[in-house]
C-alpha cells in the first residue's frame, strides 16, 4: 500500500494497558503502517481553570486534572507498548509539551504535532530537532497559522483535518488536500479524518492524500470523548481494503488504451 495509514489509538486506552494491547493488534491485522498514541505532562497541558473542575468518570468523581493523570502513559506502559509493537507495527505519538517531546524521543524518530498546539512554534521548533519525521496536522487554525508552522519547522508531513469529533461532511473540504499540495510541493499532504463513516476518507485518498490518520477503537459505545468518532475493528480492515483497491484503480495519466481485460470483449462486439 502506497499510502500510510495511521491507526491513533490517542487515549481510546483509557488509561488501560491490556486495552492498549488489543488496539495495536488490531491495527496489525488491519495492516497499517503505524499505531499512534497522545503523550502529555497534564501538569503542563490542562489549562489552569480546568484543573479543579469535577468530572464523572468509570473511576467515580475525581477533578480534570486527577482524570487527565489517571488516564496518562508513563515509562513502565510505553516500555511495555513499544516491546508489544516491536517487529509488527511502527509506534508513535503526537507530543503535547517538550517533556513529552523529551520522553518520545528515546522511543520513536516519527512524532506529531496536533492541531490544538501548531500555534506553539517553541514546541514546534524543539521537535523538529528530535525527530526525523515530523507531522503536523491542520485543524482549527487560519491558514496564517499554518504558515507560520510551516516555515518555523519545515514538517514532512501536512494533514489535513477537521477537529470536530464527529466532523460534520459538509466541513470537511476535502479539496483543501489539492491546496496544501500546490502550496507545499516538498512535503507530503496527508488526512486525519473524524467524520461518521468511511466515504470521505477513500475521497482523499482518491485525492493524492499520502498519509491517511483515522483514530480506532474496540467499540464507539464505550466510555470516552473519542470514542464515538473512532473507527471500529471491522472498518478499518475495510479502510486499508479499501485504499489498496482505490491505489490499484487509479492509473496512469495519459491517452486511453485498450485493457487486457477489454480485449476479448473487443474481439465479440466490434465488427471493424
Amino acid at each position: 500500500m502506497k499510502t500510510k495509514l495511521i491507526a491513533e489509538g490517542g487515549i481510546n486506552h483509557n488509561g488501560d494497558i491490556e486495552l492498549a494491547k488489543q488496539l495495536i493488534d488490531v491495527a496489525v491485522i488491519a495492516k497499517c503502517d503505524y499505531i499512534k498514541w497522545q503523550k502529555r505532562n497534564p501538569d503542563i497541558c490542562v489549562p489552569p481553570q480546568q484543573k479543579n473542575k469535577l468530572k464523572s468518570t468509570p473511576w467515580g468523581e475525581m477533578t480534570y486534572l486527577e482524570y487527565k493523570k489517571k488516564i496518562e502513559f508513563g515509562k513502565t506502559e510505553y516500555e511495555q507498548i513499544f516491546q508489544y509493537c516491536a517487529k509488527r507495527i511502527e509506534c508513535f505519538a503526537s507530543v503535547w509539551d517538550i517533556d513529552s517531546v523529551d520522553f518520545m524521543s528515546h522511543y520513536t524518530s516519527i512524532a506529531k504535532i496536533p492541531s490544538a498546539l501548531i500555534t506553539d512554534l517553541e514546541l514546534c521548533n524543539y521537535s523538529r530537532k528530535k525527530f526525523d519525521t515530523l507531522i503536523i496536522s491542520t485543524g482549527m487554525s487560519t491558514e496564517q497559522e499554518i504558515i507560520a508552522c510551516v516555515q518555523s519547522c519545515n514538517p514532512d508531513v501536512i494533514m489535513h483535518t477537521n477537529s470536530a469529533y464527529p466532523s460534520p461532511v459538509d466541513e470537511l473540504n476535502l479539496r483543501y488536500i489539492n491546496y496544501l499540495q500546490s502550496k507545499w510541493p516538498k512535503a507530503e499532504i496527508g488526512y486525519s479524518g473524524h467524520e461518521y463513516g468511511l466515504t470521505t476518507t477513500f475521497t482523499a485518498v482518491a485525492l493524492g492524500a499520502k498519509w491517511v490518520e483515522r483514530h480506532i477503537t474496540l467499540d464507539r459505545t464505550m466510555w470516552g470523548s473519542d470514542h464515538l468518532a473512532s473507527v471500529e475493528p471491522q472498518g478499518l480492515i475495510k479502510l486499508t481494503k479499501g485504499i489498496l483497491d482505490i491505489e490499484k484503480a487509479m492509473g496512469n495519466l495519459g491517452p486511453r488504451l485498450v485493457l487486457e481485460s477489454e480485449k476479448h470483449k473487443k474481439i465479440a462486439l466490434r465488427t471493424s
